[in-house]
């Protein structure tokens, strides 16, 4: 549920990905380049950023860079995940989301994400499911309200490969009713690098309805790092979408009072909590 939607952190988690970048620990499951995501959370104490350092979008005659999109989350306890999320959209051509050209920062949210039944994603049998939840928070330059969203995800997995499916229900900044519908299916997850899909329907009564398809890959570089691709089209109100994403996936965890690195490797009290 990690979208730019209209409604995927500031600058210290910016700031965060960048002096990371390059010192990995544990496995990357955080879910770019998709609008939706999956039935897991990070690992207690463990941290996960999801970083798009740069994207482009082109709606109508309107075209805007999206850089950087952060999304920062953190294994609070077992089974639960704090999430924190923003972008950064700068006009190239046209207006921005306020008809203006200054950069805005928008997408911006608060969540918490449980795990109701761990299944394949925590390493057991069956259907993972989890719900997400939490307040859409105002911008800078755009969203100037608050709203909320809530979530249910299901993730199965099998030879072939893995797909989720969210069902999500916001209560928009300006306070009118959304509903979201969001599949994606990857291939097979021994692949180095495997294909991705994702289809999703999106209404905001009042205001918008958006029909969109994203095709990309994810490059599992090992098991700390992945790097991801993707393309998206889409229709909202008979406006033309076209949108291209790349990014980073990587994780580290706290152990104790050291911060676990690459093997080998520590570093001290890193004062960070994710």
């Amino acid at each position: 549920m990690r979208r730019a939607r209209q409604g995927r952190r500031y600058l210290a988690a910016v700031s965060v990905a960048a002096l990371m970048l390059g010192l990995y620990a544990q496995p990357a499951s955080a879910y770019r380049p998709f609008d939706g995501t999956d039935a897991a959370v990070a690992d207690v104490n463990e941290t996960e950023v999801e970083l798009q350092p740069f994207g482009y979008e082109r709606i109508g005659s309107q075209s805007s860079a999206i850089a950087p999109f952060v999304v920062y989350n953190y294994g609070f306890a077992d089974r639960w995940e704090a999430v924190l999320q923003t972008e950064v959209q700068s006009p190239i051509t046209g207006g921005g989301i306020l008809g203006n050209n200054m950069p805005s920062v928008a997408a911006t949210g608060a969540f918490l994400k449980y795990v109701i039944q761990p299944g394949v994603l925590q390493g057991q049998s069956g259907v993972s499911i989890a719900t997400e939840f939490g307040p859409l928070l105002p911008g800078i330059n755009a969203d100037p309200g608050v709203g909320f969203s809530w979530a249910g995800i299901v993730s199965q997995r099998w030879d072939w490969g893995t797909a989720h499916f969210n069902v999500e229900t916001n209560l928009t900044r300006d306070h009118q009713a959304e509903v979201f519908l969001d599949v994606i299916l990857e291939g097979p997850r021994d692949w180095k690098v495997r294909p991705v899909f994702e289809t999703f329907y999106d209404k905001v009564w009042n205001e918008s309805e958006t029909r969109s398809v994203l095709l990309g890959a994810i490059w599992q570089v090992d098991k700390d790092l992945s790097l991801d691709a993707a393309y998206r089209y889409a229709i909202e109100n008979g406006r033309a979408i076209n949108e291209i994403r790349a990014g980073v996936t990587f994780a580290f965890k706290e152990e104790g009072d050291k911060t676990a690195m690459k093997p080998g490797v520590t570093f001290g009290n890193w004062g960070l909590s994710r």
